[in-house]
């Protein structure tokens, strides 16, 4: 017999969690190494004001998803740097044990809520082109392929990337 489904709860973070959303990024990049832009022993290094700038600035929106009190996974939505109008979903992350859950679902939604609440046109994402679990999360939810492809920062040049897209409705 299988334990029940926990509820996955979702919540946007404020300055004062700074302490959650680190410990679940440093998380996310011990469990992930090649799936990020920036090291272990980088985001180790930043120090604890830091944390808490990023969570203030209000163009930025982190969530955290949480089961049974815990914190089982990450995401940001932010303005993408140099395009207009668009919106990146950015540090995508669960932890193993919360995979399948709705976590990752649960995590993309709040993400394209926030986004069209800021009047995005557009939101992108950048996937691991052997990542086949997150490409199949980012298509269910209608990210579709632009054709823009990359590689992480070194350490890391080896791992390929794709961007995808997700057109957001103008009302």
């Amino acid at each position: 017999m299988l334990p029940p489904v926990s509820a996955i709860e979702i919540e946007r973070m404020a300055p004062e969690g700074w302490e959650r959303v680190r410990a679940t990024r440093l998380r996310a990049l011990a469990d992930a190494p090649d799936a990020f832009a920036t090291t272990l022993a980088q985001d180790q290094a930043r120090p604890p004001e830091s944390w808490r700038t990023s969570l203030e600035d209000s163009g930025v929106a982190t969530f955290l998803a949480v089961r049974d009190g815990e914190d089982v996974g990450l995401v940001v939505g932010a303005p993408w740097r140099g395009r207009d109008g668009v919106a990146g979903l950015f540090a995508m992350w669960v932890t193993p044990d919360a995979r399948g859950s709705g976590a990752a679902d649960a995590l993309v939604r709040a993400v394209v809520a926030w986004a069209r609440g800021e009047g995005f046109r557009r939101l992108v994402l950048e996937v691991a082109d052997e990542n086949p679990a997150a490409v199949c999360l980012y298509e269910r939810h209608g990210f579709l392929p632009t054709g823009a492809t990359g590689t992480l920062p070194p350490p890391r040049t080896h791992v390929r990337e794709h961007e995808r897209a997700l057109e957001l409705a103008s009302d």
